[in-house]
Parts: structure tokens; C-alpha cells; sequence
């Protein structure tokens, strides 16, 4: 799946010059807690979180009151906190690659360009949405956990074991095994009933059934 089937596109953006006072409610208004920040040519010069909000508030242990605090942050603009070095995917990048580099740079989301134009942002609620798409979150079935030799056609016997049986797979999902010559596999299944599943399972050598439900 590619960045430009699950962003959100047109995001909602800010202009440097804008006071955080403004971008706070701006972000209330819309729900939302990331905005690429656009210059006056609508080049993107970095993005504005709610994290970058709260660091720009006073502490705890400030005497001001909330009327001087109002006023300072009224006078505080975008391009004094927002984050310059901005990390961007493009639209034509898969999701996974976008999933890496969030959790490798510890970020939340990723403006997606189109070259130089801003086309979306994909943040980490986005991917969720992915994730539950991706193992059928949201449809009946029986769901399996299983490890399989890391080999060729193991796939194979395990589809057709389904598919004599009249199963429908919902979602297959393959992950790193807890060792380099096994995989694990996650299967939603429709049209079967739990022993019938175990018994196509335990007749494929090699195959050993971790969880069902």
C-alpha cells in the first residue's frame, strides 16, 4: 500500500508569522495535533506539534498569571518553536517505509510530499488504521497465530489446507519468527470453525499452531 491511499490529504497548515495563541486554537478547533507550517510561496519550512505547544508554555512554577501568560504567547510566533528540520516521505513511498521512519526518528508524523508541494500528512493514527485493515480487525473469523519453517511453500500447503476446508482468509499477515528459520503468520479465517482449522494446521509438517480464537 502506498503513502498517497491513507494520508490525509490537503492537510491543514500555518503560516511562520501565525501566534501560538492562534495555532492552539486552531488545533482545538480541528482536533488536530500536527500542522505543517508554509511559507508565503507555500514551500513547506516546518511542521508544529502539540508537544512543540506545550514546550513553548511556561512551567509550572512561573508566577505569572494566566492573563500575562496569554499575552506572551500571543506575541510568540510559529517560527520561534516549530521544527525546521522537517522529515518528509513521498506520496509514492509505502507505508511501511513512512512506518520505519517514524519509529526509527521517534516522530509522529510525516508531511508527504509531491516534489516540492505539501499533497498530505500521514500520522501515527493513520497507521493504526493500516495496522487493523491489515489483520481484518473489523470482520468476523477465527484468528490464528502460527510459526512455519522458514522455506519455500510453506504458504502454499497452508492456503490450500484453508481452502479444502471451504475457509476464506480474511487477512495474512507474516512477521519475523523468534528465530532466522521460522516465521509467524497471522491468519483471519472465514467459513471454518476452530477444529477444522486445528486439524489443517497440525497436518502441515513443520507448522506449530501458537494461538486461535
Amino acid at each position: 500500500m502506498i503513502i498517497s491511499r491513507v494520508m490525509t490529504k490537503n492537510p491543514i497548515t500555518v503560516h511562520p508569522d501565525m501566534s501560538v495563541t492562534d495555532v492552539r486554537s486552531l488545533m482545538d478547533k480541528e482536533q488536530i495535533g500536527h500542522l505543517p507550517v508554509l511559507d508565503k510561496n507555500n514551500n513547506l519550512v516546518g511542521i508544529l506539534t502539540k508537544k512543540d505547544l506545550l514546550k513553548a508554555g511556561p512551567s509550572g512554577a512561573t508566577s505569572l498569571d494566566m492573563y500575562e501568560i496569554s499575552y506572551l504567547l500571543s506575541k510568540l510566533k510559529v517560527e520561534k518553536i516549530m521544527v525546521k528540520d522537517v522529515i518528509t516521505v513521498e506520496e509514492n513511498d509505502v507505508v511501511e517505509e513512512a512506518a520505519r521512519v517514524m519509529a526509527d526518528k521517534d516522530i509522529g508524523c510525516l508531511p508527504v510530499m509531491k516534489g516540492d508541494l505539501l499533497v498530505g500528512i500521514i500520522t501515527e493514527t493513520d497507521l493504526f488504521h493500516v495496522f487493523v485493515k491489515a489483520f481484518g480487525a473489523r470482520h468476523p473469523g477465527v484468528r490464528i497465530t502460527l510459526h512455519v519453517a522458514e522455506k519455500p511453500g510453506q504458504l502454499e500447503k497452508l492456503t490450500h489446507a484453508i481452502a479444502v476446508k471451504g475457509g476464506n482468509i480474511i487477512a495474512l499477515v507474516s512477521s519475523e519468527g523468534d528465530d532466522l528459520d521460522h516465521r509467524r503468520i497471522t491468519i483471519r479465517i472465514a467459513g471454518m470453525n476452530r477444529s477444522d482449522i486445528e486439524e489443517s494446521v497440525n497436518a502441515i509438517s513443520g507448522a506449530e499452531l501458537e494461538d486461535i480464537r
